[in-house]
Order: C-alpha cells, then sequence, then structure tokens
C-alpha cells in the first residue's frame, strides 16, 4: 500500500498543479470581469493577472533574420528542467519537468510545455519501474539460475 502512494503521488500532483493552472488561466487571466475590475481600478488580482501574462509575453527569440519564436518565461523554465531531468536521474527532476511542462502547455508556451512535459513523464515512468521491463514484472532481468529446464 505503502509503495502504491509513493507511486501514484507524482502524478496526483501533477493533475492538481494542471488545475491550478487552468484556473489561473480561465479564472485570472481570460476573465473578462478581471479585465475591467483592472481597467478601472488597482488591486492584489490585477497585480497577479499582470505577472500571470508577463511570464507568456516576452521577448522574441531570434531564429534567423526571417524567422522568429515568442517563447516566454514559462518555457524556458520548462526547457531548464527538462535538460535537469536528462542530466539527473531523480525522481523529483522528472516531476519537476513535468510540472513545469504541464503550467507551461496550460499558459500559452506550447512546443516547450510539451517537450518538457513529455521528458518528465517519461522519465518519471522510467524511474518507477525500478529497472523491471514489461516482459519481466519481478525485476529479475533474466539472471536467474534454474537448476531443471
Amino acid at each position: 500500500m505503502k509503495r502504491a502512494v509513493s507511486l501514484a503521488l507524482p502524478w496526483l500532483t501533477l493533475i492538481l498543479l494542471g488545475a491550478i493552472a487552468y484556473a489561473l488561466r480561465y479564472g485570472l487571466v481570460e476573465s473578462v470581469d478581471v479585465a475591467h475590475l483592472c481597467d478601472t481600478a488597482r488591486s492584489l488580482t490585477c497585480d497577479a493577472r499582470h505577472a500571470a501574462v508577463m511570464g507568456f509575453v516576452l521577448a522574441p527569440l531570434r531564429m534567423s533574420a526571417s524567422y522568429s519564436y515568442q517563447m516566454g518565461i514559462y518555457g524556458w523554465v520548462a526547457l531548464a528542467a527538462a535538460v535537469l531531468a536528462l542530466s539527473w536521474k531523480h525522481p523529483f527532476a522528472a516531476w519537476l519537468a513535468a510540472a513545469t511542462g504541464v503550467v507551461a502547455v496550460v499558459l500559452y508556451c506550447f512546443a516547450p510545455g510539451a517537450f518538457a512535459l513529455l521528458v518528465g513523464c517519461l522519465r518519471l515512468v522510467r524511474l518507477q519501474s525500478d529497472g523491471a521491463t514489461p516482459l519481466d514484472h519481478h525485476g529479475a532481468g533474466g539472471r536467474e539460475v534454474h537448476s531443471q529446464p
């Protein structure tokens, strides 16, 4: 039971984080009522909305003279977390890549967010498997010697 909880907890927190990001996007950033409130008055809600919007509205990244890609801070953080997950084989690094990927995808940084989410989820599944392959559920890896065929 304890193992099942420890395996499910990162995935449940990713779902919770995704729900919070969606609430931030649709309840604060895209809300017409909050936009009208911020036009007329200044409040803590308006400051939070402005900070969330500034996270995905950043200077364009120049790929060449004719092509640039708009990537906000959420995308850069997601890419950095994906690199960390690829270089450090630890469940927290994998979860961090998936978590930043979820936030980046929800908050308009689609390509780097999707990459970080994919890397994080695949790495987390791999690290949670403890080396057991799909054909060998007990982790023996074919190294057992049987006395009789």
